[in-house]
């Protein structure tokens, strides 16, 4: 039995995965403009932005909007 692909492009991601994907692409400095926070701005890292991205679920929402409209740009 063939499974069909999901629809939601974030079947199957980790927001970590999602995140350094974005981090990889745009740089932490491209990626403090486009999504104004102060984890992304203020001594970066992945791991502080995750444990503010875990907890907040606004800024959630606007990174993983953000990895939806770049998906396309990223390299398979």
């Amino acid at each position: 039995m063939e499974e069909k692909p999901h629809k939601d492009p974030l079947h199957g991601i980790t927001l970590q995965q999602i995140l350094e994907k974005l981090v990889e692409y745009y740089g932490f400095d491209t990626l403090g403009e486009l999504i104004p926070i102060k984890c992304f701005n203020l001594n970066p890292s992945i791991k502080s932005s995750l444990t503010f991205l875990r907890r907040t679920p606004w800024a959630r929402r606007k990174v993983e909007e953000l990895y939806i409209r770049t998906l396309p740009k990223l390299p398979k």
